[in-house]
């Protein structure tokens, strides 16, 4: 699933491709929205909110969308080829200068620009929030400090917590806080761990190539996440990997038993 940091950079995206222009055609390729038109509507804004997207027209509209595992959005020239097959689209919202399409986005929505809190009330504070405050972080800090015995990588990827982690950066924080993703949430900062998920997200917010190392060449931007062949980014032991949540929550989870310390499964 994209982490926050990827559904912001794609809200830019189409902030700069659709913001102030007026639309000319749209297609719904969507069963709930198929009879929908929003042809002479202006495209006023793109919103994120954590793994939310939300693009407003005039007229007090919403489009709500979420990427779930596999979605995406792209930004093409009007009449440029699309660099995915026609049959992955799912809405196509078309300008007289661009054509901005949502490939295997299934979760789509129409709905009142005021209700847009009705979809995202429920999270914790957005990570990239360009309004973030002190406020938020401490917010987000009793949230994950309410819930100590739930093992960190668990109360991390709770988007009630705070809205932006995905399963990379869980690996990750658990690495660099040095202890595993099963270690219970009272074993680490609660604070500590706030800021330094914060600061991971924005360190790539504006670029595609997710780094929590500092280095962006390919092989070398994540200290344990998919690093199962190449070992340790840090000692270069072999890592161990097991699946952390139930059923189809289950994600699987990477960590070094050199570098991290902590309860773990079974081998």
């Amino acid at each position: 699933m994209p982490e926050g940091d990827t559904v912001f950079l794609t809200g830019r995206k189409l902030d700069r491709g659709l913001t102030g222009k007026q639309l000319t055609r749209t297609d719904f390729r969507h069963p709930a929205l198929a009879t929908k038109d929003l042809a002479g509507r202006d495209v006023l804004g793109v919103r994120t909110v954590g793994k939310h997207l939300f693009i407003r027209f005039s007229g007090e509209l919403s489009l709500h969308s979420h990427l779930k595992m596999d979605g995406s959005w792209r930004v093409f020239p009007r009449g440029a080829r699309w660099s995915m097959p026609g049959h992955h689209a799912r809405v196509v919202l078309t300008t007289d200068t661009t054509e901005a399409v949502g490939f295997r986005v299934h979760d789509l929505a129409l709905l009142p620009t005021g209700e847009e809190q009705r979809l995202v009330g429920h999270l914790g504070p957005d990570l990239l929030d360009p309004e973030w405050t002190d406020e938020h972080a401490e917010t987000a800090t009793r949230a994950l400090a309410s819930r100590p015995a739930l093992e960190l990588g668990v109360a991390l990827l709770d988007q009630r917590v705070m809205a932006g982690v995905g399963n990379l950066y869980k690996c990750e924080i658990c690495f660099l806080l040095g202890v595993t993703p099963w270690t219970p949430a009272s074993a680490v900062d609660a604070a500590e761990t706030v800021a330094l998920a914060r600061k991971l997200l924005l360190a790539n917010a504006w670029r595609w190539e997710q780094s929590t190392t500092g280095e962006t060449a390919r092989g070398r931007r994540n200290w344990v996440y998919e690093r199962t062949r190449q070992g340790c980014f840090r000692c270069g032991g072999r890592l161990r990997v097991g699946t952390q949540g139930d059923g189809a929550q289950g994600r699987p989870t990477w960590f070094c038993p050199h570098c991290q310390h902590g309860p773990a499964p079974a081998r």
